[in-house]
């Protein structure tokens, strides 16, 4: 395949896949009433348990719980956001359930519901360490999404070794 002929595909591509996401983004946005909808809630519950492995609870149980309060602090987070941000992460979490945006900016083939957290996370490796902006910023954005709300629990002080605050 000659050089140019691939520019071609790749710019087709991202044209097609741009589109898409966009068609998909105003029928089913990410965010519905400023909270995660469905979809987008088990999406970051998937790469939550891929980027907070080793920190969750091991009991299914305890795990299932912790990230049911991520869930909840997250939805917080988003309200806390200027109406630019939240109109981005709605784009993002519209984009991320649908197989173009599985595949496309994740790189992930499994669907969310059968991925394993190795595969998760092997597609987050991917992300992080790849050279197109596009999915760069999205790992970055989901990165800060999981983190920060899940951080700022209670229940994950431990893991950190933080005590909680002094009492004055």
């Amino acid at each position: 395949m000659q050089r140019r002929t691939l520019l071609k595909l790749g710019i087709g591509s991202a044209i097609v896949l741009a589109a898409a996401g966009g068609a998909v983004a105003l029928l089913q946005p990410g965010l519905v009433n400023g909270k995660l909808s469905s979809p987008a809630r088990l999406v970051l519950k998937r790469i939550a348990q891929a980027m907070l492995a080793g920190t969750l609870p091991a009991d299914p149980a305890a795990q299932e719980g912790a990230l049911l309060a991520l869930l909840e602090r997250t939805d917080s987070f988003i309200a806390g956001t200027p109406a630019s941000v939240q109109a981005e992460l709605s784009q993002l979490f519209a984009l991320l359930p649908t197989l173009a945006g599985r595949r496309g900016i994740v790189g992930l083939s499994a669907s969310w519901d059968s991925a394993t957290v190795a595969e998760v996370s092997a597609a987050l490796q991917s992300m992080r360490t790849s050279g197109t902006e596009l999915k760069l910023q999205a790992y970055l954005g989901l990165h800060d999404i999981v983190c920060a709300p899940y951080f700022s629990g209670e229940e994950s002080w431990s893991v950190l070794g933080y005590p909680g605050p002094t009492v004055v």
